[in-house]
Formats: structure tokens, C-alpha cells, sequence
């Protein structure tokens, strides 16, 4: 299974680690986008993590909505900072791109907004997406990012979207509450009731959960595109199945 164009988004659980941006994390991410441009594959990343970066220089207490607008705004230069610094390694170019609900409302903004993903991607540089929490107006938004990766994945053409993060696949059940779970490799269709259960997140800087995950499925199912979740914590599962087309864990939703 090859991809012209993949949308990576990675999680603030991922992202953050002990109060700090997880380094190792991020740079085991950069080199798998490396080796996807290597091949020829457009990639676009979606990257939580800024409010987390900018708690490493001014811990605020993270539930203010105030609060988090400040962290983001010193976060935001930083994440980009590291991200530079780790896809300059492989002589590769990133930028930041950010982007409100009302950027994708609007059809003369999402069209200049593709306008400039397309040459960046054209000129090889790396897109990272990011909503733009310092004049969100609404705690969450998109849902850790989860809904804004899915919109970016339609609105610019990508043929599957990846997210990365602390849930390594859908099981049939909570695997935390049953041990017997199963994981569901392959799903084409979400039901009413697992899109309105609600949503729960494992970490302080998270605002997502697998319920944000199924309603971003849901949306690109009904756009007729793909979506993968998989683990970020360890990206065997992710890089099996991009670089080698094997799937040896995580979920693939696609249409029948």
C-alpha cells in the first residue's frame, strides 16, 4: 500500500515526558519522515505539544484557558526550534503553519492555506501543522488535534492520515478494563454509539482519547480516505507499516 501524500499527527502524550518535550520521541518521528521523503512520499506533520513546551520555561497552572494561550505562545517558537534542529540533521527544511477552526471554515482561507502547503511540500519542506491556540477562544477546539489532522488530510489531499500516540490500536473492548480485549486491525465503519461516548485523555497536556480518534475516522471514511492509528511510544508498528506495507499492529480504517 503506497501513499502519495500522508498526514502524521503526533500527540502531546507522545510529545511530553516527565514535564519536558520528549527528545528521543521526536527524533525517532523526524527520521521516519525522512525516510517516507526518501521515498518519494509527500508528508505534512500535525504536531501537538506546544502548551507542554512552553510549561518546560513558565509552568502555569495548564486548566486556565489564559494560561494555556501563554504556554502555547513561548511553546510554539520552541517545538519548532527542536524540530529545525532534528530535521536539519537529514538536510531537510520544516515550517510552522498555523491554523484556527475559522481557517478551515472558509473556503477562500482553505484554499490559500493548500495554496501554501502545496509549495512547501513542493520545494521538499516539512509542514508542521498546528492549531493555533493563542487566539483559540474555545478550550478545545479540535481535540488535541485529532479533528484538525483529519480536516487537514481532506482539505489538502492526503490519501491517509496517520496518529500517532498513546493508544496503540482500537480494541473490540477497553483493554484497560479487560485483559481478553481484541484489537480490530481493519474497520470501515463507526458506530452512533462509539462516536457519543465521551471522551477521556491520560494525560495533563492531552485533551483527546480514542473517542476524538473515531470522530476523525469517521470524517475521512465519509471522504473516502484512510486513517491508521498505531502507537508513538515505539514506532515499529507505524514504520512496518509505511516502509514495509506490513501491518503488525495498530488499526487501518478504510472503506469496504
Amino acid at each position: 500500500m503506497s501513499f502519495n501524500r500522508i498526514v502524521i499527527k503526533v500527540g502531546s502524550h507522545v510529545l511530553t515526558e516527565n514535564g519536558a518535550v520528549a527528545k528521543e520521541r521526536m527524533r525517532d518521528l523526524v527520521d521516519l519522515i525522512s525516510q517516507l521523503m526518501a521515498k518519494g512520499q509527500e508528508v505534512i506533520l500535525v504536531s501537538s505539544g506546544a502548551v507542554s513546551a512552553g510549561y518546560t520555561v513558565l509552568p502555569l497552572d495548564k486548566w486556565s484557558v489564559g494560561n494555556k494561550q501563554v504556554l502555547a505562545a513561548i511553546g510554539q517558537p520552541l517545538l519548532l526550534k527542536m524540530y529545525q534542529e532534528k530535521f536539519a540533521k537529514y538536510d531537510i527544511f520544516c515550517s510552522q503553519v498555523l491554523l484556527s477552526a475559522a481557517d478551515l471554515d472558509s473556503k477562500k482561507r482553505t484554499h490559500l492555506a493548500e495554496m501554501a502547503i502545496n509549495n512547501l511540500l513542493a520545494n521538499g519542506v516539512v509542514p508542521i501543522i498546528n492549531e493555533n491556540d493563542v487566539i483559540a477562544t474555545e478550550e478545545l477546539e479540535f481535540g488535541d488535534n485529532d479533528q484538525l489532522s483529519a480536516y487537514v488530510a481532506y482539505n489538502f489531499n492526503a490519501e491517509l492520515l496517520v496518529i500517532l500516540s498513546d493508544i496503540d490500536a482500537l480494541y473490540d473492548k477497553d483493554p484497560r478494563e479487560h485483559s481478553d480485549a481484541v484489537v480490530r486491525k481493519e474497520v470501515s465503519f463507526i458506530t452512533k454509539e462509539e462516536l457519543d461516548a465521551a471522551p477521556t485523555a491520560n494525560n495533563e497536556f492531552a485533551t483527546g482519547g480514542i473517542v476524538t480518534k473515531l470522530k476523525a475516522a469517521h470524517f475521512l471514511l465519509g471522504h473516502n480516505r484512510k486513517m491508521f492509528i498505531a502507537t508513538g511510544f515505539g514506532l515499529d508498528d507505524i514504520r512496518s507499516f509505511l516502509l514495509d506495507g506490513v501491518q503488525k499492529g495498530g488499526t487501518l480504517f478504510q472503506n469496504d
